[in-house]
């Protein structure tokens, strides 16, 4: 897992929105929704609930977000 992809997890958690964190991140909307499914299947657990304008956390989303939150925070 890289940095660079906890980043892009957690600007989704913030926007919501998948489209929306891909514009903010400036990279295109498939390949923020590919890295996001490679990092679900790494870590064998669904972080997100998708639906049609906006996406909420699973649990395992939540304590996702929390430890990726104080990873970055380090560095």
């Amino acid at each position: 897992m890289e940095l660079r992809v906890l980043r892009y997890f957690l600007a989704v958690c913030e926007e919501k929105n998948i489209s929306k964190a891909a514009n903010s991140l400036h990279i295109s909307q498939p390949s923020l929704s590919r890295q996001l499914k490679n990092l679900e299947e790494e870590l064998g657990v669904t972080l997100f609930y998708r639906g049609h304008q906006e996406i909420t956390l699973t649990q395992e989303g939540y304590y996702l977000q929390e430890h990726a939150e104080e990873i970055i925070s380090l560095k």
